[in-house]
């Protein structure tokens, strides 16, 4: 039987350590290479890089299509020159994004929007994402402003309107030629130049103007399309409703085939204030023959150039007047026109029409208590006493111009 060495007493905790602990496993030579380890490095960069950017972009698609903050739509000028912080605190200011500036600018380098922001007025919808947002800005669809040129205003009266709206930047250098201007519907971004409406306007009538005057009936004795916009604005002075306008034409193209005088109210008007437009006052009798170049009471034939910027119905009207023969027109009472072709036809609407008004005046006025006191003896001259002005809307009527048509070979043309 053999001996065993005598075991030694030790406590309990020495009995559960090993004796003697063995090394670690070497490792081998292919682990130790450099070139491996590099190469683990890498692809642990790599891994986290990777997760990093899926991170942001997550990050960043939900940021770019979340919805906005807006509660309503509104619009927002974004001023010229201004840089990516400065469109973004502008944005932020106005409610249209609720994130951090440098969100902003990195969305946009994201977007590869970085050179295309352009500035403007814009309208962003309700709920605009970020996206929204700078596509909107990217794609320069600035809000276009509505602007209205009424017809018949002169040039001097347009360039007026234009100088007071506050969508337009700059000044207009020079009044345009009378009649060159095309009365219409337009859209403009703001801060566009009153020169350039100005522009627009002339490049806009001239191609209309071409395309009318090649659509004219060839019997009007019309020889130039500036003398079409000439009697045109007067066609446009004097009525103001659309069914009449070829009528009205008809009417002076008639008295220029037979040599006799046009005698249009406005012309009168136009050749004392020109380019001022309205009179502010009734046309004296003295007015009716004094000696100007646009009036038609006076002269033979059209005056030297337009009174006015005829709109497109007038233009069209005047280069197709309606076949008739009428040679006058008068109120009618009702904001027409009665048209007659002698002068004894138009001579019974005048008075038909005195005795209307004269009816409307008695049961409008109240009686007096007491009868007013007698007049005093007038001291000026008939021929200096006021009478009606020829305006558009709505014509004027009930004064008969009994005076003028005894001093005229030519019976007047209309009579208000």
């Amino acid at each position: 039987m053999s001996e065993r060495p005598p075991i030694s007493p030790r406590s309990p905790r020495a009995a559960l350590e090993p004796e003697q602990v063995p090394p670690p496993p070497r490792r081998s030579d292919r682990a130790r290479n450099p070139f491996v380890v590099v190469g683990n490095a890498i692809i642990t960069i790599l891994i986290i890089l990777m997760i990093g950017a899926g991170a942001v972009y997550y990050y960043g698609k939900q940021t770019l299509e979340a919805p906005g903050p807006l509660q309503e739509d509104k619009i927002v000028n974004i001023p010229a020159r201004a840089g990516k912080r400065d469109i973004a605190d502008v944005l932020s200011r106005e409610g249209v994004i609720n994130v951090n500036p440098w969100v902003f600018i990195g969305s946009v380098f994201a977007l590869k929007a970085s050179s295309d922001l352009k500035p403007g007025e814009y309208s962003f919808q309700k709920n605009a994402s970020l996206h929204d947002v700078i596509a909107t800005i990217v794609e320069g669809k600035v809000v276009q402003h509505a602007v209205t040129i009424p017809e018949g205003l002169t040039s001097e009266q347009i360039v007026a309107r234009l100088s007071e709206n506050d969508i337009f930047t700059g000044s207009v250098r020079e009044i345009p030629r009378e009649g060159t201007l095309l009365p219409e519907t337009y859209k403009f971004p703001r801060g566009t130049t009153r020169d350039q409406v100005i522009q627009r306007m002339q490049q806009t009538h001239k191609r209309l103007l071409a395309e009318i005057w090649e659509r004219r009936n060839p019997d009007t004795p019309l020889k130039s399309p500036e003398q079409l916009v000439t009697l045109a604005s007067i066609v446009e002075k004097e009525t103001g409703r659309a069914d009449e306008r070829s009528r009205v034409a008809a009417v002076f193209v008639n008295r220029l085939r037979q040599k006799m005088k046009l005698q249009s109210d406005p012309t009168i008007i136009y050749g004392l204030v020109g380019g001022k437009g309205t009179l502010g006052r009734p046309i004296k009798r003295s007015e009716i023959t004094q000696p100007s170049p646009y009036n038609t009471y006076v002269i033979d034939g059209l005056p030297p150039g337009p009174i006015a910027n005829p709109g497109r119905a007038s233009l069209e009207a005047t280069a197709n007047p309606a076949r008739t023969r009428d040679l006058f027109f008068v109120a009618d009472g009702t904001g027409g026109h009665a048209f007659t072709e002698t002068y004894d036809q138009h001579a019974k609407n005048v008075a038909k029409l005195r005795t209307m008004e004269k009816q409307i005046q008695n049961d409008t006025v109240e009686p007096a208590d007491d009868p007013p006191p007698p007049a005093a003896p007038a001291e000026a001259s008939p021929a200096a006493a006021p009478k009606p002005a020829n305006q558009k809307k709505p014509p004027r009527g009930a004064a008969a111009r009994q005076g003028a048509a005894q001093q005229n070979t030519t019976p007047p043309v209309v009579q208000r």
